[in-house]
């Protein structure tokens, strides 16, 4: 009998899971409050429904009899996932787990409760207790709402006087009322991001990528990973010990995690986020790209239930990095321009932007234009091109 899959949200990224779902032959349900995300399309059936609403959700799960669910490159509604799996029996991993995951008070707390590095920092819902406590800290310090996404309301602030603006607008993104503030931890090299993949607890796979940002625009906003990532294997295995350490402690069981993590100056691994999904900006597409294994699949594998198996590495790992198109500034679409250099090595282009609307600096991941896959020839040509996209794909606004 052909199963049914139910998954949360229909956005550009999310399109990926939909497709995957309709090539293993699942019966696919989309859902969301936004019935032109272009996702949709792709599935045999769509419902508007808000993913945070957990009872509107399991309520239309329990009328439609899935056999899975899962939220797809999105921290807002893996809760209702894991709560509506929970409820019906069916494959996820635990609410408490997952909720800790998604929020960023909660994951610090434990992860200084067993012990792992974590930056000094607190939560607060009070702007004069947050102001209080950055006096005794050490600058800069990091300024963020403890349950979005997307970079979204993220400053990086060094001194006092700039907090007030920092915290309007994390505030402003928080679901919760609660804004996180913490020190920021000198990194060396680059922010490593990618998917992990879980089976029976143990991490079965693990895609570690380079991630970039955009200086001359936003440099806390993400604007594509790479892989492989250069980091030397000693702390490749260093981390990932501690991230395996960490979801065991947590109960994870099965399917797609995200990470984020750096390793200091001093070598020490500080993990900064781990989503209880896959990742957004085509990372899992990048990932099939260079490693031809399809985690878009195996996350639909798990969620209903079906065997996972893990393909053995290739002889030769390609190249291929994930890009978000962006604006560096404010005004009206016109163009994208790309480079002859990089043309031939574009996997994948899609602009969503349309000629002549508006556009903004690119602030948070929201304010993406586009996407693309990128090839290249070797490890070094594609951290520079990655490091100074401005050179080879160019936003053009009017």
């Amino acid at each position: 009998m052909q199963k049914k899959i139910m998954l949360l949200g229909g956005n550009y990224f999310q399109m990926t899971a939909t497709k995957a779902a309709k090539e293993l032959g699942c019966h696919v349900i989309s859902v969301d409050y936004l019935p032109d995300n272009p996702a949709h399309k792709y599935a045999d059936e769509y419902h508007n429904v808000s993913t945070t609403d957990r009872e509107a959700v399991l309520k239309l799960a329990r009328e439609l009899q899935i056999d899975g669910i899962m939220s797809y490159a999105s921290d807002v509604s893996a809760p209702t996932a894991a709560y509506v799996a929970e409820k019906m029996g069916l494959p996820g991993n635990p609410l408490q787990a997952v909720e800790i995951l998604t929020h960023k008070d909660r994951m610090r707390e434990f992860m200084e409760e067993h012990g792992f590095r974590t930056p000094k920092g607190k939560a607060f819902a009070c702007y004069e207790d947050a102001w209080d406590f950055m006096q005794g800290i050490k600058k800069p310090v990091m300024v963020k709402p403890v349950d979005a996404s997307g970079s979204k309301g993220v400053s990086k602030i060094y001194r006092a006087a700039e907090l007030e603006d920092a915290w309007r607008q994390a505030w402003e993104y928080t679901r919760c009322g609660r804004v996180v503030v913490e020190e920021y931890i000198e990194r060396k090299g680059y922010q490593i991001a990618g998917d992990a993949f879980l089976i029976n607890g143990k991490v079965a796979f693990a895609g570690l990528m380079n991630e970039h940002f955009d200086c001359l625009c936003n440099p806390l906003v993400p604007i594509g990973e790479s892989y492989p990532s250069n980091l030397p294997e000693e702390f490749q295995e260093k981390a990932l010990a501690e991230i395996q350490r960490l979801l065991s402690l947590l109960g994870m069981k099965n399917g797609a995690v995200n990470l984020d993590f750096i390793v200091d100056r001093e070598g020490d691994v500080y993990i900064l986020e781990i989503g209880p999904r896959n990742g957004g900006n085509l990372i899992t597409d990048a990932l099939k790209a260079a490693r031809e294994i399809d985690l878009a699949k195996l996350t639909i594998l798990s969620a209903i239930d079906e065997e996972c198996m893990i393909p053995s590495k290739p002889l030769k790992e390609k190249f291929v990095s994930s890009y978000i198109l962006h604006s560096l500034e404010n005004g009206c679409f016109d163009r994208v321009d790309i480079c002859d250099a990089i043309r031939e090595d574009l996997l994948l282009l899609d602009i969503w932007a349309k000629n002549g609307e508006p556009v903004n600096r690119f602030e948070h991941g929201g304010f993406g234009l586009g996407a693309a896959l990128i090839q290249h020839p070797d490890m070094e040509t594609m951290c520079e091109r990655m490091d100074h996209m401005e050179k080879y794909i160019k936003v053009i606004t009017k």
